[in-house]
């Protein structure tokens, strides 16, 4: 006979009282998410690809690239993508910036690692969707390949060369996604 098991559902609350123990925590619709502290293959491809987007997004005036310890906050989730472009907080109040009312990002880049495959490409996709976020890029260094997401059922696999064009940029940033992988 089967028993039907009771699954936990995560608050922020008790997300805000794990320990900071080198993992990173998050929770996604209820279900809590643990990650070990990442490869060095990994922020090598996060410090590149910010190095890309850093310059671009303050010439276009978009705002902020952030790096993890920055969240998303929507509907009592609560992420730290390993990179997102958004428009600066319209209400900062030195240290305590409210992650709950800060502008919902233009981009979200998760960086695929043995740990994070699957989440990376569900969990954490359907929520960026319905969140609102601009365009979510999932960087994949097996498949040397970053997929865009625009929205439900809007993806592309890219290679070769990347294109961002957001709304309120003059111009398209491009950059060789095998720059990411040198």
């Amino acid at each position: 006979m089967a028993v039907a098991l009771e699954v936990r559902k995560w608050t922020l609350p008790e997300l805000h009282r794990l320990p900071e123990d080198g993992n990173k925590y998050e929770v996604v619709r209820g279900e809590l998410f643990v990650t070990p502290a990442p490869a060095v293959q990994h922020e090598e491809i996060a410090a590149r690809l910010s190095a890309i987007l850093t310059p671009y997004v303050q010439a276009e005036g978009l705002g902020y690239v952030y790096r993890p310890r920055a969240v998303l906050r929507y509907e009592g989730s609560e992420v730290e993508p390993d990179l997102l472009v958004r428009a600066r907080h319209p209400r900062p109040t030195g240290r305590d910036r409210d992650w709950n009312t800060a502008p919902t990002p233009i981009l979200v880049v998760e960086i695929l690692s043995p740990y994070t495959r699957n989440r990376d490409r569900v969990q954490k996709k359907e929520l960026y969707i319905d969140a609102g976020v601009g365009e979510y890029w999932i960087v994949d260094p097996e498949e040397r390949a970053i997929t865009v997401v625009v929205g439900p059922g809007a993806e592309t696999l890219v290679r070769d060369d990347m294109r961002w064009a957001p709304a309120a940029a003059a111009r398209e940033l491009r950059f060789r996604v095998s720059d990411l992988f040198e």
